[in-house]
């Protein structure tokens, strides 16, 4: 486990309100012991690992690399998409162009900020950049009853906001950030999944990296302002 892993246990720990006593027993440690992993005293192993992958919702290589994505506001980042297409016919938005839009959004927001917004990283797959932790975001956020998905129509999944649902806070996002997306969300509104697609592949980050491998967020400093999203 990365030097930097252990520096960022504590960071990763306070996020989640959680106290040391809680993640030692988590992992069947003393918190002696956890103090030590967090003082980068200590290894942890496979096995624990996994178990603080699964508690503060990182994959294993974001552990390895010593990166934080924030998976609650990449949740928001979600929400804050469909929002931008609510008023556009059902609201509904194919899964696969939901994807590219929150890649968009980190890496035009890199390019001016140099940070992304939620931190996610970004693989190179068959149909686009997508973090590993895209998936599991779309589950939590189904079962908290904040996202449905309909497949009936078609093999496309449409994703949109549960309308039936307590309205969703956007309290992670800063107004910089929702306006980015806004502007975002009009510019591929009227776009098939495939237009995004193509556009996603033809820029720089995507075309020098090997498949499967994490798209570097520096990249995207090269691209030519017109091409960021």
């Amino acid at each position: 486990m990365s030097q930097k892993l252990h520096q960022l246990l504590k960071e990763l720990r306070e996020r989640r309100g959680m106290s040391q006593q809680e993640i030692a027993e988590k992992l069947n440690m003393s918190r002696p012991s956890y103090i030590s992993v967090e003082q980068g005293k200590r290894e942890l192993s496979l096995s624990e690992a996994q178990v603080i992958s699964n508690i503060f919702g990182i994959s294993l290589k974001d552990m390895e690399m010593g990166t934080i994505p924030d998976i609650d506001k990449y949740k928001e980042m979600i929400i804050s998409f469909l929002r931008s297409f609510s008023s556009k016919s059902d609201g509904k938005v194919p899964k696969t162009k939901l994807a590219k839009l929150l890649y968009l959004a980190d890496f035009s927001y890199y390019y001016k900020n140099a940070k992304s917004m939620s931190g996610m990283q970004y693989r190179k797959l068959q149909y686009g950049p997508v973090p590993d932790l895209y998936f599991r975001a779309l589950d939590e956020l189904e079962e908290e009853g904040k996202i449905e998905r309909d497949s009936k129509k078609s093999d496309v999944i449409l994703i949109s906001e549960n309308n039936g649902s307590k309205k969703v806070p956007l309290e992670k996002l800063e107004k910089k950030e929702i306006e980015l997306i806004g502007k975002i969300a009009k510019k591929w509104e009227d776009k098939k999944t495939r237009e995004i697609v193509n556009f996603t592949h033809n820029q720089l980050p995507y075309k020098v990296c090997s498949p499967d491998e994490i798209i570097p967020y520096e990249l995207i400093i090269q691209e030519d302002p017109e091409y960021v999203y």
